[in-house]
């Protein structure tokens, strides 16, 4: 696979949910220097959805880590430069490098961590139950997410002339709908606890956290939403979520 060129790497360090945790360190290595086998680097942006989503994960089973920032925005968007579309023909973040692997889409990046590294898991034990979670993480990745994000805004913005008032309209809406549904699968679900599933956080959790940020973000009321703003605040009150927040990332304006 073809690199980046040399620019700042970011070290952060693994934090698990239960654990004390300072915060992570800000000073970079000074290149993008060789991978070693069991070494994992983030291609990330601050407030990249997806992104958000693995910096939980990875924060939730104590890795170390590096971060690699992909801007979005600065020059037309440093995702569609050639050297890293050879990274990810997709020109999306996140990719996850493990040694010269490179893993991409932030739901199969989770399981691959849960399949590396299974303590803390982020799936749980039974069929049953993992099917839920799954489908808890999908309706927010799959559904919700895709309809509202950079490229999706970008192109009604370039391509259709959305006048912005319009465009935070569209996004509105498709937040609050499939928060509704996700309201209702977890009121009552004799599974929903203090987390999405249980008495842990999981992948289910990892997909949420964020999407309620950009909620936020855009002006959503969660007053509709009791039992995601309950569960929001279960998991910004652990130091893995705390730590994996926009506004705590080393390219964070």
């Amino acid at each position: 696979m073809g690199r980046l060129p040399r620019r700042a790497v970011f070290r952060q360090r693994g934090v698990q949910a239960k654990v004390s945790f300072s915060a992570p360190m800000r000073g970079h290595t000074g290149g993008n220097d060789a991978m070693t086998p069991d070494r994992l680097c983030l291609h990330s942006y601050w407030r990249s959805s997806a992104a958000y989503r693995v910096r939980i994960g990875l924060n939730l089973k104590g890795l170390p880590y590096d971060i690699a920032p992909v801007h979005l925005v600065r020059d037309g968007g440093e995702q569609h430069r050639p050297e890293y579309a050879q990274i990810n023909p997709q020109q999306l973040v996140p990719v996850l490098q493990h040694g010269q692997r490179m893993l991409r889409q932030s739901l199969a990046i989770l399981e691959y961590l849960d399949e590396m590294w299974p303590a803390p898991a982020l799936l749980p034990a039974t069929a049953r139950d993992r099917a839920r979670v799954r489908a808890l993480a999908q309706l927010i990745a799959c559904d919700i997410h895709p309809l509202n994000n950079l490229r999706v805004m970008q192109y009604l913005e370039r391509d259709w002339g959305v006048p912005q008032p319009e465009r935070d309209v569209w996004t509105r809406h498709w937040m609050q709908e499939g928060f509704a549904a996700f309201e209702a699968l977890l009121q009552h679900h004799p599974s929903t606890g203090e987390f999405c599933d249980g008495v842990a956080p999981g992948i289910a959790d990892c997909c949420l956290i964020p999407q309620v940020y950009n909620a936020r973000r855009f002006g959503v009321d969660l007053s509709p939403y009791p039992t995601i703003v309950r569960i929001e605040q279960a998991c910004l009150a652990l130091p893995a979520f705390d730590a994996a927040r926009p506004e705590r990332q080393p390219d964070a304006p």
